[in-house]
């Protein structure tokens, strides 16, 4: 039997590790499952681990009020330190870019406990976008012993990396078992979807079930400033030119958000500015949803699964295969890039479809299994 561990401290890793570590834990012959947490994100990570139903064995609890990348980073290296110490787990693994998963990776490396990385190969190939996470997937390649690649382009970038092909499983992306994991609950349980239609009906003053609308979510660091300026702008620009078009936008609490969304956005009267969701009712509102404009990582790979166009605000993506599908367009944090984007789709229905019906490159909700396939016989 192998001791599995699984890192990670943020919603989006967790949303991506869940489905795991269910996966994993339903083979107790095979797999002693470990959940260790870091915590990066103290409130939206818990959210994700109520709806998963998964409660961590160990917690390093590192966030706090003021901390810089540096702080973050020194302390799950020092936090992880004493878990591998204590703990001595056969595999540890860490999912995609962040600073838990960069932290992780190298504390994993000088305490020689071998590496899986989950979602691997990603790359823009400039570290400075997206900032940081563009270097730490780079560096948690480096000390990987088993490199779980969403796609085929995905491995490709690791074999021009010098990654042996071997350490390489090309698995789909974990996110398309997690969003089928939650819609198959909903679907499943009658009173869960009634609770979570009542629940948005109350944030949402119109009938989102049945009228079109656009869902909006932005918060990238690289963004902040002038980029947020031109995305609040666009989408004031939008709602005046489309008074018929309803405009959801769950807006993240930093205040380099809050600020230019409320002050530019918040008096329009079809721009529907919400808190932060769950990740269920986001799911559940992403289905019924027109169209996705996003700065976001994992909702470009969620919402083509559901037959959603995407516009991503970001200048590069280390996601094309979206783009090279159809499923996805790029627009960038401009303003006139945007408004074109969105418009397009809201007047060409036939366009619309196009996108909407253009193949999923990121799998097919089976990405665990191969996982658990790979760590079985590791």
């Amino acid at each position: 039997m192998k001791k599995v561990m699984l890192v990670f401290g943020t919603r989006p890793e967790a949303i991506k590790m869940a489905p795991l570590v269910h996966r994993l834990a339903a083979e107790p012959e095979s797999f002693d499952v470990q959940v260790c947490v870091t915590a990066q994100h103290r409130q939206m990570l818990d959210q994700v681990l109520k709806i998963f139903e998964i409660t961590p064995h160990i917690d390093l609890n590192v966030m706090k009020p003021g901390q810089d990348l540096f702080d973050v980073t020194a302390n799950v290296l020092l936090g992880m330190r004493g878990v591998f110490n204590q703990q001595k787990p056969d595999v540890v693994l860490v999912h995609g870019d962040t600073t838990t998963t960069l932290a992780t990776a190298m504390a994993g490396f000088y305490a020689g406990v071998p590496m899986g990385h989950v979602e691997a190969g990603l790359r823009t190939h400039d570290v400075y976008a997206p900032f940081p996470e563009e270097f730490n997937r780079q560096v948690a390649s480096k000390v990987a012993r088993w490199h779980f690649a969403p796609t085929e382009l995905s491995r490709s970038n690791l074999v021009a990396e010098r990654v042996p092909n071997g350490a390489i499983t090309v698995t789909g992306n974990t996110v398309i078992d997690a969003l089928h994991w939650v819609l198959g609950r909903i679907e499943a349980d009658g009173a869960r979807a009634q609770g979570l239609a009542q629940q948005l009906s109350a944030m949402l003053t119109f009938a989102w079930q049945h009228e079109r609308f656009v869902l909006i979510t932005g918060h990238r660091r690289e963004n902040f400033g002038d980029g947020f300026l031109q995305i609040c702008e666009a989408l004031r620009e939008l709602a005046q030119r489309f008074a018929d078009v309803r405009f959801v936008y769950p807006v993240h609490l930093n205040p380099n958000v809050q600020q230019p969304v409320r002050a530019l956005l918040g008096a329009l009267p079809n721009v529907h500015l919400i808190e932060p969701l769950d990740y269920e009712p986001f799911v559940y509102l992403l289905k019924h949803c027109y169209l996705v404009l996003t700065d976001s990582g994992g909702i470009q790979e969620e919402a083509p699964s559901l037959g959603k166009p995407v516009l991503v605000m970001r200048q590069v993506t280390e996601r094309p295969e979206a783009v090279q599908a159809g499923t996805v367009e790029l627009v960038g944090a401009d303003r006139l890039r945007i408004v074109a984007g969105v418009a397009r789709l809201l007047q060409d229905d036939e366009h619309h479809r196009k996108m909407a019906r253009a193949h999923n490159p990121y799998g097919d909700g089976k990405a665990c299994e191969r996982i658990a396939d790979v760590l079985r016989s590791a």
